[in-house]
């Protein structure tokens, strides 16, 4: 029996479009057999406990450690992602998000090939105190 073939993940960057304002590619060239996509997470625990002091970079680190579990219960890690959405409740949130990712992202994409991210700033989710969520697509290996 073959093992599968690892998805063709090739990052994209010109310098003909404007460069990425953060920790994100402008695109990613994906050839994969599947791809798997996660519902947006929020800043709670397997629990239902809201992460952390509650605060944007508790929930930040906490959305990305469950979008971890769900992508290696698939049998995926972080290095197959290919896109991620991110929305965040206020403008006043931008900034320690982004200082949060920061400090997450060389642990979780050592290669320094980080996802296209779609970075949305939203009056509100579903629940009063989350302020991210962030949804992803992978290619399965």
């Amino acid at each position: 029996m073959q093992s599968p073939q690892p998805p063709q993940r090739q990052v994209v960057n010109t310098d003909t479009a404007p460069q990425p304002l953060g920790a994100y590619s402008q695109a990613i060239r994906v050839r994969a057999g599947e791809l798997l996509y996660v519902a947006g997470q929020v800043g709670i625990d397997a629990n239902g406990n809201l992460a952390g002091d509650g605060g944007i970079a508790a929930q930040t680190r906490q959305t990305y450690e469950n979008l971890g579990q769900i992508l290696d219960a698939a049998g995926a890690s972080f290095s197959d992602v290919v896109e991620f959405t991110t929305y965040l409740v206020g403008r006043d949130t931008v900034q320690p998000f982004m200082e949060a990712r920061a400090a997450l992202f060389p642990t979780l994409f050592p290669d320094g090939d980080y996802p296209p991210n779609t970075l949305l700033i939203i009056e509100g989710l579903v629940r009063e105190e989350f302020l991210v969520e962030i949804k992803a697509v992978a290619a399965l290996p």
